[in-house]
């Protein structure tokens, strides 16, 4: 019975000493890795533990890694040789501990996670996280987590003063196409405060870049023209998108019907504001617009559209500003517009659809366009 007693000492002293070796361990090597961050410009913020968030949690990999790099993470006990019963278990419980944390964060950043709020603290951490990570999975995850604690209004002022909002507009350098959508959608959630989008508008220019040339219909085009039209909703930074209005319309007539619908919402953004009529009227918008009027389009791209044009046309004075109509080039919407009979034709071909509402808003606006291109003076 005594020497089974002093078994068990002995062995809870060993696990008592593994578990302070282990935060030493992790103490001396966070500080270590914060020393060299520091010494190449990079960020020196730790927690009170002396371990930065960022270069702890990247260092996690998969479970079914087994390269080399994967397995040189994972802390092991001095006690822990290869080829005997104990080390094996001791490998074992050390694999286990380190699976069982990054399980625990990556629920932690799970959109459909139960406990998705989080403190500024770990708002903190996740932050230090995506500015300190190289690895496109750990990026997700932190950003997945930022996104959902972003959709709360309180979390949005705390972001931003946790300095979130350059950190995350950086990742939209990236490559990975994965890691960028997620960035913007961060950004898009942010961006529904005024505070932010007054310090989120100098990325516009690279946002409304990224989006137009990213390929066609894809998840990153998507999240790019959602934070546009975020950015838009207000008259503040329309202007902004002025000299990428063309492109826009490029993208409705080349898109799908997602990505048709996410274009008309920012463009009925602009249209909405009398200072940007002139700049739509202006844009270059490609032969195949007419074609868009017919039978098999989706009605509510055909009913956002007649929307688009009845603002246009409401806030340009046609009469008035008959002596300056010559700057508009040909092929610009207010040639299209101006082309009576020609989009008379298009519109009147879908006089015949089936939904009334499409019937009503159709008549709409070849009376208003009706009365602006031949006035009651030149009747």
């Amino acid at each position: 019975m005594g020497y089974a007693r002093k078994v068990g000492w002995v062995t809870a002293g060993l696990v008592i000493g593994a578990g302070a070796c282990y935060c030493i361990y992790r103490l001396t090597r966070g500080r270590k890795q914060n020393k060299e961050k520091m010494a190449e410009g990079g960020s020196g913020d730790v927690d009170d533990a002396g371990d930065c968030s960022g270069a702890r949690y990247n260092d996690w990999s998969d479970d079914d890694d087994d390269s080399n790099d994967s397995k040189s993470i994972v802390w092991y006990p001095p006690w822990a040789r290869i080829g005997t019963e104990a080390g094996t278990r001791a490998r074992a419980r050390a694999r286990a501990r380190a699976t069982r944390a990054r399980r625990a964060v990556q629920k932690r950043a799970s959109p459909n996670s139960d406990d998705t709020v989080l403190s500024p603290q770990e708002l903190q951490k996740v932050l230090c996280l995506v500015e300190m990570s190289e690895k496109p999975y750990i990026l997700e995850a932190a950003l997945i987590a930022l996104g959902n604690n972003a959709a709360y209004a309180f979390n949005r002022d705390i972001i931003r003063d946790l300095g979130g909002l350059p950190i995350v507009a950086k990742i939209l350098n990236t490559r990975d196409p994965i890691v960028k959508e997620k960035a913007l959608i961060v950004l898009n959630n942010l961006s529904v405060n005024a505070e932010n989008q007054r310090r989120l508008k100098i990325y516009m220019n690279q946002v409304c870049d990224d989006t137009i040339t990213s390929r066609l219909n894809s998840s990153v085009q998507l999240a790019g023209l959602r934070l546009l039209t975020n950015m838009t909703v207000t008259n503040e930074y329309q202007h902004m998108l002025a000299n990428s209005i063309s492109d826009f319309f490029r993208l409705f007539s080349a898109g799908n019907e997602e990505t048709k619908l996410q274009v008309l919402k920012l463009l009925l953004n602009l249209a909405e504001n009398p200072a940007m009529t002139g700049e739509l009227l202006r844009a270059q918008v490609p032969s195949s617009l007419g074609s868009l009027f017919n039978k098999k389009e989706n009605k509510e791209v055909i009913l956002k559209l007649l929307v688009i044009f009845e603002n246009i046309n409401d806030n340009f004075k046609w009469e008035e500003n008959e002596p300056t109509q010559n700057q508009f080039s040909e092929g610009s919407l207010f040639s299209f517009l101006k082309e009576f009979q020609v989009c008379a034709d298009k519109v009147l071909g879908i006089e015949s659809h089936h939904d009334f509402l499409v019937k009503v808003k159709v008549g709409k606006f070849m009376a208003k366009l009706a009365e602006h291109m031949f006035p009651k003076s030149q009747e």
